[in-house]
Formats: C-alpha cells, sequence, structure tokens
C-alpha cells in the first residue's frame, strides 16, 4: 500500500461518513410530523407542538449546510495540501519536534475556532434566540470563546507537549507513558472539574436551607446516600435549557442543579432527577464510564504506536516530511470507522444505564414525579418525541421519552 491509496481512504472515509450522517438525518426528518404516541399527548399542546416541529425543521437545515461546509473545507484542505502548508509554516519557527508539533496543532485549532464562530454565533443568537432559548449576550459570547481558547492552549497544548516528548524519549512505548498521563490527567479532572473548571464560565452557590434541600438530604440518607456538597449553578446566563449532574468522588462529590432545572420543575420532580442521578453512583455506571474510557484510550494509543513511525502516515495527507504530529493527524481520520463503533457501544451500555438508573428512582423513590419532570424538559426544550430508530442507535445515549416512560411503568 503507498499513500496515495491512503489517501483516498481517507477521502473514502470522510464522504461515507458524510453521506452517512445524511442519510439518518433524512430518514429522522420525515419523523418530525408524526402524530404524538397517546403515552405523550400531554407534553405539548397544538401550538407547542408546532413551535416544535419548526425548532426541529430549522435545526435539521442548518446541520445540512453547516456540515455540507465542514465537508467541502475538510476535502479541500486535504486535496490543496493544507496540511503540508501548515506544518512548513510551523517548521519555519523551530527545528524542535515538540515547538513543531505546538505550533501545528495550535494553527490548526485557531483556524478552525474562527471558521466555525460564524456558524455557533448564527446557533446561538438566530435560531436559539428566535426560539426563546438563548440568554447570553454577545460579550459573554467572546468571552467564552476566548476562555475555551485558553483552556485548550494550556490543557491541550501541556498533554500533547508531553506525548510528543515520551514520543521522542521511547519511540514505540511512548504509549504507556501516554496512556498513563492521559488516565491520571481524567481521573484528575474527574474529581476536581467543578471545583476547577466549572467557577471559569459559571457561577456555583450552595443550594440554600429550605424545604428543597431538606427533601434532598432525607432522600439521600434514606438510600445510604452520603451527600454534603450541593449546588446550583447559573446555566440560566447561557440558556433556559435544564439540567443537573453529578461530579467528582469521595470528598469532592457533589450534586448540581441548574437554576432553570430549580424554576422548571417542582421539589418532588427535583428529588426524582436527583433519585435518578443517584441511580447512576449506585449501580456504578460512573466508574464503569470512566474505566472504558481509559481502556478505550489505551486501545487507540497502542494502535497508534504500532503505525505512527511509518511515514506513509503524514505522506497520505500530503506532508513530505514524516512526523508524529501530521501521523497522528492521518492516523484520526484512518481511525475514525473504528471510534464510530466504539462509540455505538459506549452508547448502547449508556442507553441501558438510563433505563437502570429511571428504575433505582422509581423503586427508592416515586415513577410519576421523575416521568412528569421528564415531559416537562422535553417540552421546554422542545425535544423530538418521535425520531427515527435508526437515528437514536446511531446517536442516542439516552433512550427516548416513550421509551423510558414506558420502561417506569411496566
Amino acid at each position: 500500500m503507498n499513500s496515495d491509496t491512503l489517501f483516498y481512504i481517507i477521502i473514502g472515509i470522510i464522504s461515507v461518513n458524510f453521506i452517512k450522517d445524511k442519510i439518518l438525518d433524512a430518514l429522522n426528518a420525515k419523523h418530525f410530523n408524526d402524530p404524538i404516541p397517546n403515552e405523550l399527548a400531554d407534553v405539548f399542546d397544538k401550538d407547542a407542538y408546532k413551535k416544535s416541529q419548526a425548532y426541529k425543521a430549522v435545526n435539521y437545515r442548518f446541520g445540512i449546510w453547516s456540515s455540507l461546509f465542514s465537508l467541502v473545507l475538510t476535502l479541500s484542505f486535504l486535496l490543496l495540501d493544507g496540511f503540508e502548508y501548515v506544518d512548513t509554516i510551523a517548521r519555519s519557527y523551530s527545528e524542535n519536534p515538540i515547538i513543531i508539533s505546538l505550533i501545528f496543532f495550535g494553527i490548526i485549532m485557531l483556524a478552525s475556532d474562527i471558521i466555525s464562530t460564524p456558524f455557533s454565533y448564527y446557533k446561538t443568537f438566530v435560531i436559539e434566540e428566535r426560539f426563546g432559548f438563548n440568554k447570553s449576550t454577545k460579550k459573554l459570547f467572546i468571552i467564552d470563546k476566548i476562555k475555551g481558547l485558553f483552556m485548550m492552549a494550556i490543557l491541550g497544548g501541556g498533554l500533547l507537549a508531553l506525548i510528543v516528548w515520551f514520543y521522542q524519549a521511547t519511540g514505540q512505548y511512548f504509549w504507556l507513558y501516554a496512556w498513563a498521563l492521559i488516565t491520571g490527567f481524567t481521573v484528575f479532572m474527574n474529581m476536581f472539574y467543578a471545583r476547577l473548571i466549572v467557577p471559569l464560565f459559571n457561577k456555583q452557590t450552595p443550594l440554600e436551607d429550605g424545604e428543597l434541600r431538606n427533601k434532598i438530604s432525607d432522600y439521600a440518607n434514606s438510600v445510604g446516600f452520603s451527600l454534603k456538597k450541593i449546588f446550583v449553578i447559573d446555566g440560566s446566563k447561557r440558556s433556559t435549557k435544564a439540567n443537573a449532574y453529578f461530579s467528582g468522588f469521595g470528598s469532592e462529590k457533589r450534586v448540581t442543579l441548574f437554576d432553570t432545572l430549580i424554576n422548571d420543575l417542582d421539589e418532588e420532580e427535583i428529588v426524582s432527577v436527583l433519585a435518578h442521578e443517584v441511580g447512576h453512583y449506585k449501580r456504578q455506571h460512573i466508574i464503569f464510564n470512566l474505566f472504558a474510557s481509559i481502556l478505550l484510550t489505551g486501545l487507540t494509543l497502542f494502535i497508534l504506536s504500532i503505525f505512527i513511525s511509518n511515514p506513509l502516515l503524514s505522506n497520505a495527507i500530503g506532508v513530505e516530511i514524516p512526523s508524529f504530529h501530521a501521523g497522528l493527524i492521518a492516523f484520526g481520520l484512518l481511525y475514525s470507522p473504528i471510534s464510530e463503533l466504539t462509540g455505538l457501544i459506549m452508547n448502547y451500555f449508556s442507553r441501558k444505564f438510563e433505563y437502570q438508573a429511571d428504575d433505582y428512582a422509581k423503586n427508592t423513590y416515586k415513577a410519576e414525579p421523575l416521568i412528569s419532570s421528564l415531559k416537562k424538559l422535553s417540552k421546554n426544550s422542545l425535544s423530538n418525541l418521535t425520531p427515527h430508530k435508526a437515528y437514536v442507535f446511531m446517536h442516542y445515549s439516552h433512550p427516548t421519552l416513550f421509551q423510558r416512560i414506558e420502561n417506569m411503568r411496566k
């Protein structure tokens, strides 16, 4: 096999993936106007359902144009030897492989972010604004972008520099050191994300004493779940959409409720949502996902170590001088079908875990408030109540609302 063959395989993978996604999107769009199942008839009234249909249609059209633009840009970049051009720029500043890699990826990531910003802006300030979801300001949007770039430069750049250094120092065994580094980073971020990263973007305040906190504490105590840290996050500064999540382990374990969730749901419903999250914790889903992520990372790095030294990888994307950074780009493109497969497997487990967490909430608290909370959240986010089965299988990490309610009423 030569570099030209690998080049056409990469082009084929990108093209097939695009076609596959557009077919799934089209199949899903055909069900936008399906009648709502009787079990979900109370989610939307007539006007709200029309608004939901319009929201889905607008996002569908936006997705077609934005993904088509991304496809044309990616293929053009490959066909016009864009990676070789960026590599030449990076090498003009240094001969150090680490510095070259940082400049190479820095240029690509910054250019990608600049190009995608107009789409993100349109999504936020046109589509989300039109349907009443957006609460962000243009100033906040820009500040978030700047903070995100700094985070990517510091954390991403630091990890990349160390991985390239491992490669230069140990050759094909670099994957073991890189795996240990990424594992440590992943565990650390799982522990301290809410303490270190979230405050850069959102304000978190302890849930004030009162009836809601008492109900949450009473439930947690009833199931033997130690929960001292309950926080409210100002999600409403960016969107009206609601959420809640657990993070951390041990002394860093906490539950975070979006202020929009507290505004949208009554106390019984909030406790039922919390019971669902406790179910994930009690059923060891968080640990499973963490270990699965670590194992998949190790597998990916091991396979990368087998091929990364082959100059065909760099040559396949038009880069004449073989390098770790160019090989990494080519490997990522060639590995995407395997990533898609592992993503399908993880989505399967995720949907299974959602059922288990719902069952836990039903058995340790109540099913009805959880059902009503899911209906309210679906209504307030204008969710698609009738997605195509193939689309659900390929993209959904959660069962559909209909499936979850059906399961809880067994």
